[in-house]
């Protein structure tokens, strides 16, 4: 990184401390330049997010090739949340150790696996890890539905997968079969909040151990706190069942 967007990037880390900073790095012709954003989250010294209104403001200036923000009194280590908006965002990540100032930049893969991985509202959440098996095993993808922590609690928030649904494509089947997506009811809510990949009696997936016990049929999915993983789709899983759903350009089985 160029010596002058580091100075930038430092001074605006001291001037936020103990908060974390955050700002973007931007492209504008043959040059590179730090703009420093607004941290807007409830609780700037454990993260960060960046005001909506800056971030548009930026892309009127230049492209948008990184996300930066600082780790005040920690490292510069990624925490799960840094990896999966980082491959959310599809640029590169530069997170700065404050006040120790050491830069590490994190890039995104675009390869993520579908199980184990750690569980980030918005990021790596029981949507995306649907998402991401319909994009690796049919070619379908789909936008990316912003969505606020905690919106299943209120019956005045909308029931997203209820309203948007048809929209992305699928439609409500009685049976499933694989690839449908199972959409249920789980913990405290007052909207259908969960959601997985039915696979059938073959829980395989391309490159990955999906060790299961018994027989199927088997569920991919990515509960809240939890690791990604396939378990046995029945009992009380079946029971919080509200949709099943299935997509317009699913594959006929064989």
């Amino acid at each position: 990184m160029r010596k002058h967007i580091l100075n930038a990037i430092q001074a605006h880390a001291a001037a936020e401390y103990p908060k974390e900073c955050c700002g973007l790095l931007l492209s504008v012709g043959r040059k590179q330049h730090y703009f420093p954003c607004r941290n807007v989250s409830s609780e700037p010294n454990e993260e960060f997010r960046i005001d909506p209104e800056e971030y548009a403001a930026a892309e009127d200036i230049g492209e948008v090739i990184g996300v930066v923000h600082s780790h005040p009194d920690a490292t510069s280590r990624p925490s799960p949340r840094d990896l999966a908006m980082c491959e959310a965002t599809a640029i590169p990540w530069h997170i700065l150790s404050w006040p120790e100032g050491d830069l590490r930049t994190i890039v995104p893969t675009g390869d993520v696996p579908l199980l184990k991985r750690p569980f980030v509202h918005g990021a790596w959440d029981c949507w995306q890890v649907c998402a991401d098996w319909y994009k690796r095993e049919w070619g379908l993808e789909f936008e990316a539905f912003k969505r606020a922590d905690g919106w299943w609690e209120s019956k005045d928030n909308t029931s997203l997968y209820e309203a948007n649904h048809e929209a992305a494509g699928f439609y409500r089947v009685d049976q499933p079969q694989r690839g449908d997506m199972i959409v249920m009811e789980v913990g405290r809510t007052v909207h259908p909040n969960h959601a997985g990949i039915f696979l059938g009696d073959d829980p395989a997936l391309p490159g990955e151990d999906a060790a299961t016990f018994g027989p199927g049929p088997f569920l991919l999915h990515h509960l809240y706190g939890r690791p990604s993983e396939v378990i046995v789709f029945g009992g009380p899983w079946l029971d919080r069942t509200r949709l099943i759903l299935r997509h317009i350009n699913a594959q006929p089985l064989t």
